[in-house]
């Protein structure tokens, strides 16, 4: 179980990383919102476009099910069947009606509980994980500093009201953003009806999702609702026009309502303003890296993916240019897809945002004229140390 989850984390860590200095507030008439805080940001980069007190420490209410779900997906198989305990049976305002001895896959228990955002399931959901809710929520805890969350602190899998569970905006966009990488949790949160199917005692009903953007809003593609009376209305929307998608956060918003208004002024505020540019394409790198001791003395790089970047409308798309931040030598053995370096996409000459590159070949240990070269340059000056490198490049 271990393994899994650092492979997971790994392959995320190896998708696009990116890095921004300042909030951009894009241009335009700005949102009013009911909502005490709040953030919109594009979900691909996390380049954040607007911001409302995107730091006050709030309770996040069930937006905290975003984190509950992608550490059941990261832990257990679709096909796991889950026994509901009295403890997750007895847990207040369980709308999945599940009671104690019922047994359904983790599949169908993901997403009856992000649906209709079941807290007896998101409690069962914990216990199957890592047995109790205490150290579910250190994994919690763990995850949320892996992603980047620095003012977040998790007691609970559902998000019911308690005095040391909180976040922020900021960090609640962190988690939602990391959570949309996955498949399955896209398919769980953007699916507005669900069927959803009890093992034992055997029985099948469908389960609404509690997020009515999914029918209101024109290419929206989740995430999660959030309400108590300590949090007022919480929202995680999402939505997808074109090569854009937004992720908006609303916290304490005034009611059930006003979470959805709010998250509409935010995501028609992005799509307003936001366009993407695609900057660097699948092919167009031509970057080498010079091998020591392998059966070739080259390796070539490549982007895995196209890459878009988001420009708000008044920035220069002139302004956006490519370097590269890769080392000059490395060692054999590489393997295709071995992540060497990165491609930084600055603008107006500071960096915002980088994309992994990879080994396009296999190179294997061992001895070859080329590789020879590149181990004999390094003992001579800069000049002399490129003139021989031409003959292995």
């Amino acid at each position: 179980m271990q393994t899994k989850f650092k492979n997971f984390f790994v392959a995320i860590i190896f998708s696009v990383i990116f890095i921004f200095n300042s909030v951009v507030q894009a241009a335009g008439e700005i949102p009013e919102l009911w909502a005490e805080s709040a953030i919109l940001i594009e979900a691909t980069t996390g380049r954040v476009i607007f911001e409302k007190n995107a730091d006050a420490v709030l309770p996040p209410a069930s937006m905290t099910k975003m984190m509950t779900c992608i550490l059941g997906i990261e832990y257990l198989q679709p096909t796991d069947q889950i026994t509901i305990s009295a403890s997750a049976a007895a847990t207040e305002f369980s709308e999945l009606n599940l009671q104690a001895g019922n047994i359904l896959s983790a599949k169908d228990l993901l997403q009856g509980t992000m649906l209709v955002s079941d807290n007896g399931g998101a409690v069962a959901i914990a216990q199957a994980v890592a047995g109790n809710i205490p150290r579910f929520a250190e994994m919690m805890n763990e995850k949320a500093k892996e992603i980047g969350c620095l003012n977040t602190n998790f007691e609970n899998p559902h998000g019911l009201t308690s005095q040391n569970h909180f976040s922020t905006a900021r960090d609640m966009a962190k988690i939602a953003a990391y959570c949309m990488k996955s498949f399955e949790f896209r398919n769980y949160v953007g699916t507005n009806i669900g069927n959803v199917h009890v093992t034992q005692p055997e029985r099948t009903f469908d389960a609404l999702n509690t997020n009515k953007l999914l029918e209101t809003y024109e290419g929206c593609t989740g995430i999660k609702t959030g309400f108590t009376y300590a949090a007022g209305g919480c929202l995680a929307a999402s939505a997808k026009r074109g090569d854009i998608e937004l992720i908006a956060i609303v916290m304490r918003s005034a009611d059930m309502e006003t979470r959805f208004s709010d998250a509409e002024k935010l995501l028609d505020y992005g799509f307003e303003n936001v366009e993407s540019v695609k900057k660097i394409e699948v092919g167009d790198i031509k970057q080498i890296v010079f091998v020591r001791g392998g059966k070739s003395g080259a390796v070539h790089v490549e982007a895995k993916e196209n890459f878009n970047f988001p420009l708000l409308k008044d920035e220069d798309e002139k302004l956006l240019t490519v370097s590269y931040d890769l080392p000059k030598f490395t060692d054999a053995e590489i393997l295709r897809g071995n992540v060497i370096g990165e491609a930084v996409l600055n603008y107006d000459g500071k960096p915002v945002a980088s994309i992994p590159l990879s080994a396009t070949e296999n190179i294997a240990k061992g001895f070859s004229f080329s590789s020879f070269l590149v181990k004999l340059s390094e003992s001579f000056k800069p000049a002399a140390q490129n003139f021989l490198l031409r003959f292995v490049a």
